[in-house]
């Protein structure tokens, strides 16, 4: 009895250095079982503590077996179910029945290997989608825990900016790349006027299932921070942010001013590219008093270029007028010579 006894405590110290997925699914009382009649063949002697060596090597220190044992949520009982299938029939044949140690080595990497190939047509998981978002869907088992490994990313996603000039039509949408659950409820927050993510500053604003909140026409009451919350089972799985900035129509007029502006003074009517991240606020006319000497230069331009025409029309038409004549003197002369003869 004593002797089981240390058996076990043996065990659990061996099996509790490290795990797998061997270990996950095993109990330590069929280890035992297992192991009860491991012959060394070079000794001839039983050795127990050479059998749980061999388990370690095939199965806990063996990268093939965890990674075939990374299965997507929802697969860890699967994996029992393989691995028992191998393991339960040799423990079951080996009870209280002494093996040579090649049998062992035969009989537990067959078993292995049989765990690898089924395990890894599992469906894996489909992976972790940064930057934000409790990821349900992005668990992988991992058999040195014995736990599934979340993505442990941040529930809070980034603050987005968007701009729309006021009267406009504006749309925030929802979306996460990762997949979500069938069934959802979806909750829009505003905070006015100010950017922030701390929940204390919004109130709702609209719940339901709808992922699309539309402005169909923004004022300046709508500019602030929006959060969209989407829930599942009252678990919240992802909050993201939009902070929405309304220009005034007028400083909008100006906006595109500005560019015709550009458009007309650029070489070949190319504009310059704004560098990335230039908000349009920053955007502005030229002063008045420039504004004023540009437009008083093309005038005069325009006054000077019809002025010369105007006295290039003229001249030619004089021209013409002398060249007629004197072509007409020209004719009478020869006509006078031809009589006199």
């Amino acid at each position: 009895m004593w002797k089981g006894v240390l058996w076990v405590l043996y065990a659990s110290t061996m099996f509790t250095s490290s795990s797998s997925c061997y270990q996950c699914y095993v109990e330590v009382g069929d280890s035992m079982r297992l192991c009860w009649g491991h012959i060394l063949t070079e000794y001839n002697i039983r050795n127990v503590d050479s059998c749980f060596k061999k388990l370690q090597k095939i199965f806990d220190n063996e990268p093939k077996v965890i990674e075939a044992g990374r299965v997507g949520k929802g697969y860890d009982q699967k994996l029992k179910e393989i691995l028992n299938a191998e393991i339960m029939p040799i423990v079951e044949e080996f009870d209280k029945n002494q093996n040579n140690d090649t049998v062992y080595d035969e009989r537990l990497q067959t078993a292995a290997d049989n765990f690898i190939a089924a395990a890894s047509k599992l469906p894996r998981a489909s992976g972790c989608f940064p930057p934000c978002g409790f990821q349900a869907s992005g668990y992988v088992y991992n058999c040195i825990t014995c736990q599934y490994d979340s993505c442990e990313f941040p529930l809070d996603c980034p603050v987005k900016e968007l701009t729309v000039i006021e009267n406009n039509r504006t749309r925030m949408r929802c979306d996460v790349p990762f997949p979500l659950p069938y069934e959802i409820e979806v909750v829009w927050r505003f905070a006015e006027e100010i950017k922030t993510q701390q929940m204390d500053q919004f109130e709702e604003v609209t719940s339901g299932t709808d992922r699309m909140y539309s402005i169909p026409s923004a004022g300046l009451q709508h500019q602030g921070t929006y959060q969209c919350e989407i829930y599942s089972d009252r678990r919240s799985l992802v909050r993201l942010y939009y902070y929405l900035r309304v220009i005034p129509q007028v400083v909008g007029g100006h906006i595109e001013l500005q560019e015709i502006f550009d458009l007309s003074l650029l070489p070949g009517g190319r504009i310059i590219p704004k560098p990335a991240g230039m908000s349009l606020a920053l955007l502005r006319l030229p002063s008045p008093p420039l504004l004023t000497a540009c437009l008083t230069s093309l005038l005069m331009l325009l006054f000077i270029s019809l002025g010369f025409l105007y006295w290039w029309s003229i001249n030619k038409e004089m021209r013409d007028v002398e060249l007629a004549e004197e072509e007409q003197d020209s004719r009478c002369t020869v006509r006078e010579i031809y009589l006199l003869q």
